[in-house]
């Protein structure tokens, strides 16, 4: 299991002991501000790997994207070798987080919800990067707890949920670690089934009310993502067989987690991928020479499909991979080690369908600002 809260604070890099004093920090959400309408929300993740901020506003039972960030930072760089972020990583995330900043102030925002996750969680010295960002940015940055992060998670997909789908796994591939939440439907009826997954952005322990609600099974936070369970295995040469210990040690991390692991594929199962790992495989097996999320969003793809691509993938080798459109750079470095996580969890839970979700932490924290002020409309 991850752990859950930043350790003891270490060195800033020098810009930070001698830099500019920042921007003022931004006002944050409290309980008495109360939302007008049409007010833009934003949500930004940071996590090891990257970091990525949507600004919206709530439109119906949904939002609408006005502007979004995306930037690989790499924070958790030689974090599992030391335990600490590096100044490099430090800085290259500021400036990123200086340029949210720019776009929060130009539209004006002033709901937000700005969170840091598994590197955060896990280096030393959090606590001073975490001042370090305050002080050159402004931004209320906070780090969130692995069941929190999995509960955003699990409602960013709600929309997702089959009304035939009585036991559903819902994933979360990340840098630093992967999420896991296994909920169980079969006493909610099937129309309630969304809005109860959306409920249990309140706690994975909701009390039954007028309709039953949704109960999780289990949950885990398993402490390994593309970027940690990549740097376990760095010094592998051969391809082929890097990827194969990947995913049997990520399956390894499991065997208290997959009870239901069967041989053969079950009526009533559905498991929900989020990230860019099982977004980039969707897009691979559509052949899409440009990314279309309308088209990734919410695609089945079976196990055959899934390990057609990655077989591609192996085909291609590290160089193919590197100089392949549709992976990208920021991604082919990272690619093999999220599909060893994905070919890992399609092992172990009995279905053969996998529902992609170009969806997650960030959705999940605009979907939990809108409905608890009360802007969205209740889920069909």
């Amino acid at each position: 299991m991850a752990p859950r809260r930043p350790r003891s604070a270490g060195a800033l890099p020098k810009t930070a002991r001698s830099g500019s004093p920042g921007k003022p920090p931004l006002v944050e959400q409290s309980a008495t501000q109360t939302a007008e309408a049409g007010e833009l929300y934003a949500a930004l993740d940071l996590g090891t790997n990257s970091c990525r901020m949507l600004i919206a506003r709530p439109m119906g039972a949904q939002f609408q994207v006005v502007d979004s960030f995306s930037k690989a930072v790499q924070l958790g760089q030689g974090l599992e070798t030391y335990g600490r972020l590096s100044r490099n990583s430090m800085a290259r995330t500021v400036q990123a987080l200086q340029i949210c900043r720019r776009k929060i102030d130009t539209h004006g925002v002033k709901r937000m919800r700005l969170v840091a996750t598994e590197a955060c969680r896990r280096a030393k010295n959090a606590r001073d990067f975490m001042r370090y960002v305050r002080r050159e940015t402004g931004l209320p940055l906070e780090i969130i707890a692995a069941e929190e992060e999995a509960q955003l998670a699990v409602i960013s997909c709600a929309s997702l949920v089959s009304p035939k789908s009585e036991q559903v796994l819902v994933v979360d591939i990340g840098g630093g670690s992967t999420e896991l939440v296994w909920i169980d439907l079969e006493d909610v009826p099937p129309g309630d089934r969304a809005r109860a997954i959306m409920r249990l952005g309140q706690g994975f322990n909701q009390p039954d009310g007028p309709i039953p609600a949704a109960r999780v099974v289990d949950w885990i936070s398993v402490p390994l993502g593309v970027a940690t369970l990549k740097d376990q295995f760095a010094d592998v040469e051969d391809d082929a067989a890097r990827f194969a210990l990947m995913s049997w040690f990520f399956e390894e991390k499991l065997a208290d987690f997959t009870p239901y692991a069967s041989g053969s594929p079950q009526e009533g199962f559905q498991i929900i991928g989020t990230s860019g790992t099982v977004t980039t495989v969707a897009a691979c097996h559509l052949g899409l020479k440009r990314y279309d999320r309308n088209r990734v969003d919410g695609l089945m793809m079976n196990s055959a499909q899934i390990d057609a691509v990655i077989r591609s993938f192996l085909t291609l080798g590290p160089a193919g991979r590197r100089a392949d459109p549709r992976i990208g750079r920021d991604r082919h470095t990272l690619i093999m080690s999220g599909a060893a996580i994905l070919q890992a969890l399609m092992r172990v839970w009995p279905t053969d369908q996998l529902s992609v979700a170009d969806r997650g932490l960030r959705e999940g924290l605009l979907y939990a600002q809108m409905a608890g002020d009360g802007v969205l409309e209740e889920m069909e």
